[in-house]
């Protein structure tokens, strides 16, 4: 912490007194910045552990702020430290505002702040990709079955070379019977590839405290091009997240297939963040699991 403290100081040109842990993701830690005389400075430094998804995070989130009606942060700048340990850091606006996964006053924001969502969201979604699929640094011109299905033969032989990965035996066998029935998963699939959000969860929306109204989406992934199927399969958690996934597909339906794609999408994203973070999310496999288990019998 003092490390980067210093090396911020000298990027800024000014010293600053404090940094303070704002967020962990898997991917990143969000840092506030606090000057000399110890006011919070109007910007934040974004940490991230993966070389590359800086850059990446960086485009994505001009891209997002062009085509869309939602406020996304400003990048600033992007500095890389010089001692180790490395690590790439964006300067992007501080944005007030809290996480939506705090309840709203009542029923009746709730309900608007949902309907903001949905539009913010249905306003990438109109974007159209013309043919493209794939993250921020590799598009190519392709279907998005044929597309998956390359990520997951590459994610399938990076898991079986963790041999230390904190999966069972079980979790393996489910892994190899998901990769064998993708073709079958996605037989039907004619879904366009659109532009997405990437990450989509209540704790990526910032709302107003006192108005529960939208004010920004915030952490976006490094998928650009996608079906809208693979922004909404991340809405799983019961409650406020299913509410705004069955609030979105009222407006904007998508395949009835979707129920069995979205623990497949799951179980290979949840490998992902467990190849790049080296952290496991048991919950939301497990949850997968029993998502999944019915199509593959």
């Amino acid at each position: 912490m003092e490390q980067l403290k210093a090396e911020l100081s000298i990027v800024l040109g000014e010293r600053l007194s404090r940094l303070e842990c704002v967020s962990e993701q898997p991917y990143a830690h969000l840092f506030a910045l606090y000057d000399e005389q110890g006011h919070a400075m109007p910007l934040l430094a974004k940490s991230f552990t993966c070389a590359g998804i800086a850059a990446q995070e960086a485009y994505k989130l001009s891209i997002l702020a062009r085509e869309g009606g939602v406020k996304v942060p400003t990048v600033f700048g992007m500095v890389a430290t010089h001692q180790s340990p490395y690590q790439e850091i964006l300067l992007i606006e501080r944005l007030r505002g809290v996480s939506a996964e705090a309840p709203a006053r009542t029923q009746q924001s709730w309900a608007v702040l949902k309907d903001q969502i949905v539009e913010g969201l249905l306003a990438w979604h109109r974007i159209d990709s013309h043919g493209c699929v794939g993250t921020v640094d590799s598009t190519q011109e392709n279907n998005w079955a044929a597309w998956y299905q390359q990520r997951v033969e590459v994610l399938w032989i990076a898991v079986s070379n963790l041999h230390s990965a904190p999966l069972t035996a079980d979790d393996r066998t489910l892994l190899f019977r998901a990769k064998a029935c993708l073709p079958n998963l996605f037989a039907d699939f004619n879904d366009n590839a659109v532009l997405v959000h990437g990450n989509l969860s209540m704790r990526s929306l910032l709302k107003d405290p006192r108005s529960d109204q939208l004010l920004a989406m915030i952490n976006p992934g490094t998928v650009l091009w996608a079906p809208r199927e693979f922004d909404l399969f991340r809405l799983w958690e019961p409650g406020m997240s299913e509410e705004l996934l069955f609030s979105y597909l009222q407006r904007a339906p998508v395949s009835e297939n979707f129920l069995a794609r979205r623990g497949f999408y799951m179980v290979w994203e949840s490998m992902a963040n467990m190849i790049h973070t080296g952290k496991f999310d048991r919950r939301a496999f497990d949850f997968a699991r029993q998502q999944l288990l019915p199509w593959l019998n």
